[in-house]
């Protein structure tokens, strides 16, 4: 029996790809991870691969919230309308600028008007103006045409279409094919597997765009699935202490303070601030009664200024 005789280079290339893959997934397992803990471990930062107070809370109000299901239906609808809208472009413009300059006397020009746009741009606003004064604001089309046309993507596939023999298009154009058939029953059949990846692109963009659902849509039930979650990751942190009881609020800090932590949420701050404005005298403490109440008092020294006799009094 023959045993295959394992280099370094192999165990190598595993030991990286094996490092490599457990990179890439650790993100998604803390995400998950997050949404099967509790909320109060969740916002201390206790979290790590594995759930803290295992619960389904996330999973219940997902579920329940009505404006999740309805932006859920619009990113779905800018998907099968923008993914297609795409690979039209696309193709449609990838195909004459794969010609040579014998053949489409004007492609140079019209590559480099293709090439600038990648590299110079005119902003947010511009798009925006275009789109209002086209009335598409609060509209599905708002979502879907200002991107339609992906200069990457369109040179992908212009650099697949020059790969394919001429000889084949002289041939189908010698049968009696047109430029049209030419395209449709030679070369888009030959370029599934550049059509695949744009195709996937495609549709990662139109899933994962968030921005465009806060400049042009006016009422939150036309905000794409992206954008609501944005919206609600945003709320979370700026009202954090209002999603939470006075209890979960001094555990957190206690949390914080054994394990030698600086919060970032504003009750958690507030000892720091106080510090830096007012010196090391300054101090916060409290106390707290699980179920039944929770104390905080702050210490502050008074300040006097020289010529104050109300102060110094």
């Amino acid at each position: 029996m023959l045993r295959r005789k394992v280099s370094g280079f192999h165990i190598f290339n595993y030991a990286f790809l094996s490092l490599l893959i457990l990179v890439c997934i650790a993100p998604i397992l803390h995400v998950i991870a997050l949404s099967f803990s509790q909320k109060i471990e969740a916002v201390a930062g206790h979290v790590g691969l594995l759930p803290v107070g295992f619960n389904v809370e996330a999973y219940r109000y997902v579920m329940e919230d009505s404006q999740f299901w309805t932006s859920l239906g619009v990113t779905l609808l800018r998907v099968v309308i923008g993914v297609p809208v795409n690979i039209f472009l696309v193709v449609m413009t990838a195909y004459p600028l794969s010609k040579s300059n014998s053949r489409f006397h004007a492609r140079t020009v019209f590559a480099w008007f293709f090439a600038f746009t990648m590299y110079f741009s005119g902003g947010q606003i511009p798009p925006y103006n275009v789109i209002s004064k086209l009335k598409m604001i609060n509209t599905i089309w708002a979502l879907t045409l200002p991107g339609a046309m992906n200069v990457s993507y369109m040179i992908l596939m212009l650099n697949f279409f020059r790969g394919i023999p001429t000889e084949i298009e002289d041939a189908a154009t010698i049968d009696g094919a047109s430029q049209i058939k030419v395209l449709f029953r030679v070369y888009l059949p030959m370029s599934l597997p550049s059509l695949a990846t744009i195709i996937l692109f495609a549709t990662v963009a139109n899933w994962n765009v968030w921005m465009d659902g806060y400049m042009y849509m006016n009422t939150p039930d036309k905000y794409p699935l992206q954008t609501y979650l944005a919206t609600i990751l945003m709320e979370s942190k700026t009202n954090v202490e209002a999603l939470m009881t006075p209890e979960q609020l001094a555990t957190i800090l206690e949390k914080k303070e054994a394990d030698g932590e600086s919060s970032k949420i504003g009750v958690c701050n507030v000892n720091e601030r106080l510090q830096l404005f007012f010196g090391s005298e300054a101090v916060m403490k409290y106390y707290s009664e699980p179920g039944k109440r929770t104390m905080v008092m702050l210490v502050l020294p008074i300040v006097r200024e020289k010529g104050d006799a109300d102060a110094e009094a």
